[in-house]
């Protein structure tokens, strides 16, 4: 039996196979009969069909363009006895209109015009040459020059209850290939670390089986067959591109789901480019054991990449990323999204910082740095046959600069000595660019002037007919008015007659025999030679001919460049990595920032540390200083529960931690004045109100599942951020809630902590906790105004000063005596009826009802007789003497015995 989504593309097929037959035989034009045979190819692509100076859409893709673009919709005679309803957009603007298709989620196929005019009856042959969908774009112009753009594919295998995700990734414009599994828990991490622009799935996982984290990830979908998931497929693919007998060299040999993720994506990226993927010639397989977690919500909270707001400034990432160039802005945001547990690639990178401050290297290697193109672009584009004449010349201007660049960075450390190698590739490529591509090539090949002069004869001897025309024309005239003795004959060119020798009607008896008449006007004769003849032929052609030659040589220099591609793409890499070292030693020495240091017991110690983003904001704005603080966890100190009031710097004492740990972790030095961290596995956030009312999930719901995940995940050596845990609900159900959360972070996760918190109850939790300690951020109150201090102390804070900051935010005097007025009372209710309650105790575990016994045993008459006796005394009615007689009866009862 044939599966159902076999089914529907078969008949999906079928349908659209019996349209087109129909309506190509229903008296279309010989145009229209072929605009549809390329569209029955791409039924639900948008076809940019090229005639002339315009890419031209028909029928439902001129109405869908309409509507995108807002591009003038017309109708132009008829085929097949119907208007033909078309919309086009002009070749030299196309990037313009794609780059807004892309940004929409659209797919475009371009069908250019291969044929020559007039080569063949019938209209010029046209043939789609490529496919640009949101995952794989390549043009400069559509791309973001400091990030990359993924292209995703997502394969699922095993049960559904606890299936396996296999992830195949593919940068098309860098040739950078990724490999990945994981389960349905770590698949939103995976998600938010790649920030794919497009995703590849099977039909049955866009329909039926589709995870929660891509459905909140927002990202297009692009449907394939189920059977362009094989891993056995997969697997011989990845060989072939990698060029490789099998994968264990690449430590991707167990990974079937990704295999069969990889048989989708290479084949939708060789698709979509119409050639093979020569520039992809390296294989990152990423585990997510070995690298620090960094769940969804600690990038949102910690605002590594984009603010809460969605914006890309103020971030880590736009503080630190003072690249040069485009290579090392992409290579930044890698670090920070794929920071590595293990600490040896760190420290390489902390001691490549050291020694270019040491060496004073920085400003140097920076000013380089700034003459340096995108290599990794470039070799790509090569690679796809699409690079731009500019391009390459920006390609031969950074490696004639490579030399001095590479004098510039010290050989001292592992790290740097081994990018100081790299930077020495082929001469023969400088040589072959420095000959082949013209000092200041057009922007574009079809403008010609793209070849440099000298590198083909033949070339330049079309130029030169072309350039020199008038030159000849003028010692043509010379050396005939000298040979015919006719003064005022001229040689002259029009659009019209062409060259021509043009003679006054008073000297036509002096023509030379062999002139012949071209044109006769009322005042003159002109007239044509075999020689002006020849050289008509060779001038009017020469321009045409020189564009198809430099056309022609362009796709040799093209080949001969793919043999060097590799080595480019392995010189793109460390020029990026050396961008990133150089702006990060920059920003450590600018920032005043240390190099932390790395122990093998477990320990976060920050002394005098700073949120970075923070203290830049303050310093640009000239608010003041930013107040430094320490933090200290270990073995025997694991949480901190901080207090204080709002606004006084709890939320961003706990970021910065975070942010410090991540820095370390990247290789980047720290702002502070001296840190000690142990090992981390994971940086776990619970910070902020946000809902997903999409997903049916309100702010409490948000925050109880974020919660739970890190109670899942975190382990002894990770870092977990709680702030203000259980204040979506009621007082009572948040407070009972914070304490068990807290309770179990303590005693089971034993996480290292930072525990924000309202509830003054939770307070005594390390009381009863010996690992937990108090912590408050310091205020000072006087009258009704509040001061903070943003300093974080010892012990718990007196109170919220909650009145207070509502004051500062401009609520209504009224509004403010009232809720004083309202906390007085509470307060005072509080104090009269407070109960003590052990929030933080563990419930026992439910005992097992006993068996019933087999008879009851009979009523005891003594004791009934004493609970009688009990409820007969009045405690709050009874004297002491009263009492004391009440209780010589009691123990008179009891020292009866039963008859």
């Amino acid at each position: 039996m044939f599966s159902n989504e076999i089914v529907r593309t078969a008949r999906k097929i079928y349908a659209i196979r019996k349209t087109t037959m129909n309506v190509l035989s229903n008296s279309h034009t010989p145009m229209m009969q072929q605009y549809l045979r390329i569209k029955a190819d791409f039924p639900d692509t948008l076809v940019f069909y090229r005639m002339g100076d315009f890419y031209e859409l028909f029928y439902d893709d001129a109405r869908r363009a309409n509507q995108l673009l807002d591009v003038t919709l017309t109708t132009r005679g008829q085929s097949a006895g119907e208007p033909v309803v078309m919309a086009g957009v002009p070749v030299h603007a196309v990037e313009n209109y794609l780059a807004r298709l892309i940004r929409l989620g659209e797919a475009v196929a371009i069908a250019e015009q291969v044929g020559e005019v007039g080569a063949s009856k019938g209209p010029v042959e046209r043939k789609v040459v490529r496919v640009v969908t949101p995952g794989t774009v390549t043009d400069t112009e559509l791309l973001d020059e400091r990030r990359d753009t993924r292209l995703l594919a997502l394969a699922v295998r095993g049960p559904a209850a606890q299936p396996v995700y296999g992830l195949a990734w593919l940068a098309l414009a860098s040739g950078q290939l990724g490999l990945t599994e994981c389960g349905e828990r770590e698949l939103a991490a995976w998600l938010s670390r790649l920030a794919p622009a497009e995703v590849l799935v099977s039909g049955e996982l866009h329909e039926e089986r589709q995870p929660l984290a891509l459905r909140q990830a927002g990202v297009p979908l692009t449907s394939r067959p189920h059977w362009q998931f094989d891993p056995a497929l997969g697997e011989r693919k990845l060989r072939e591109q990698l060029k490789v007998a099998h994968l264990a060299g690449f430590n991707a040999q167990d990974l079937h789901a990704a295999h069969a993720a990889a048989s989708a994506l290479l084949g939708y990226a060789e698709h979509t480019q119409g050639r093979a993927l020569s520039h992809v010639s390296t294989l990152t397989v990423e585990r997510a054991h070995a690298l620090l977690e960094l769940p969804p919500a600690t990038l949102r909270n910690l605002e590594i990449l984009q603010t809460l707001k969605g914006e890309t400034a103020p971030t880590l990432l736009s503080l630190l990323d003072s690249c040069r160039t485009g290579m090392g802005s992409r290579m930044l945001r890698q670090w920070l999204t794929h920071p590595p547990r293990e600490r040896e690639p760190a420290r390489r990178r902390h001691e490549a910082i050291e020694v270019l401050q040491a060496t004073h290297a920085v400003e140097p290697l920076r000013e380089a740095l700034r003459q340096v193109s995108d290599v990794q672009r470039t070799s790509a584009r090569a690679a796809l046959r699409q690079v731009r004449p500019r391009e390459l010349a920006g390609l031969r201007e950074t490696l004639a600069v490579l030399p001095e660049l590479r004098r510039q960075v010290p050989e001292d450390g592992a790290l740097l000595a081994e990018l100081h190698a790299a930077l020495t590739p082929d001469a023969a490529i400088a040589e072959l660019l420095h000959r082949a591509v013209a000092p200041e090539p057009a922007v574009l090949l079809r403008d010609g002037g793209v070849i440099a002069a000298g590198f083909d004869p033949d070339l330049d001897e079309l130029r030169a007919i072309s350039s020199n025309c008038d030159a000849f024309l003028l010692e043509m005239e010379a050396r005939e008015r000298l040979r015919t003795g006719i003064p005022n004959l001229r040689v002259q060119y029009n659009k019209v007659h062409g060259f021509y020798i043009e003679v006054t009607t008073g000297q036509v008896d002096k023509v030379p025999l062999n002139y012949q008449r071209r044109q006769t006007l009322k005042n003159a004769e002109r007239y044509i030679t075999p020689e002006l003849k020849a050289f008509e032929d060779k001038a009017l052609s020469a321009q045409e001919r020189a564009l198809a030659r430099e056309k022609w040589l362009w796709e040799q220099l093209l080949d001969a460049l793919q043999p060097h591609l590799a080595a480019l793409a392995e010189l793109g890499r460390a020029l990026a990595s050396l961008d990133v070292l150089a702006a990060l030693a920059e920003r450590a020495r600018t920032l005043d920032w240390c190099r932390p240091d790395f122990v093998p017991q477990p320990c976060i110690e920050i002394e005098r540390g700073r949120h970075p983003v923070v203290e830049a904001r303050l310093a640009e704005s000239g608010a003041g200083s930013f107040i430094p603080n320490d933090c200290r966890l270990d073995a025997a100190r694991r949480m901190l529960v901080i207090t204080g009031p709002n606004m006084g710097g709890k939320s961003t004492f706990m970021r910065q931690v975070a942010l410090t740990v991540l820095l370390a972790a990247i290789g980047s030095f720290v702002p502070a004045a001296r840190c000690r961290l142990g090992p981390v596995d994971a940086i776990h956030t619970r910070i902020g109100a946000a809902d997903d009312l999409a997903n049916a999930q309100s702010t409490f719901m948000m925050e109880m599942t974020e919660a739970a995940a890190i109670l899942h995940g975190a382990t002894e050596h990770s870092l977990v951020l709680m702030d203000e845990i259980g204040r979506g609900t009621s007082t009572f159900d948040g407070l009972a809630l914070a304490g068990a959360i807290a309770s179990h972070l303590h005693d089971r996760n034993r996480a290292f902590a930072l525990f924000a918190t309202h509830y003054f109850e939770l307070t005594e939790f390390p009381a009863t906790h010996r690992q937990a300690l108090n912590m408050h951020v310091s205020a000072a109150e006087s009258g009704d105004d509040i001061v903070f201090l943003h300093a974080i102390e010892p012990g718990p804070a007196s109170r919220s000063y909650g009145v207070q900051v509502a004051r500062l935010a401009g609520m209504p005097p009224a509004v403010l005596r009232q809720a004083r007025q309202t906390l007085e009372q509470l307060e005072a209710q509080k104090h009269a009826h407070e109960t003590q309650i052990d929030l933080f105790a563990t419930p026992p575990e439910p005992e097992p009802e006993p068996a019933p016994a087999a008879t009851a045993p009979p009523p005891d008459p003594l004791a009934a007789e004493v609970l009688q006796a009990l409820r007969a005394l009045d405690p709050d009615t009874l004297t002491p003497r009263s009492a004391l007689d009440a209780l010589y009866q009691l123990r008179a009862l009891a020292a009866r015995t039963p008859s």
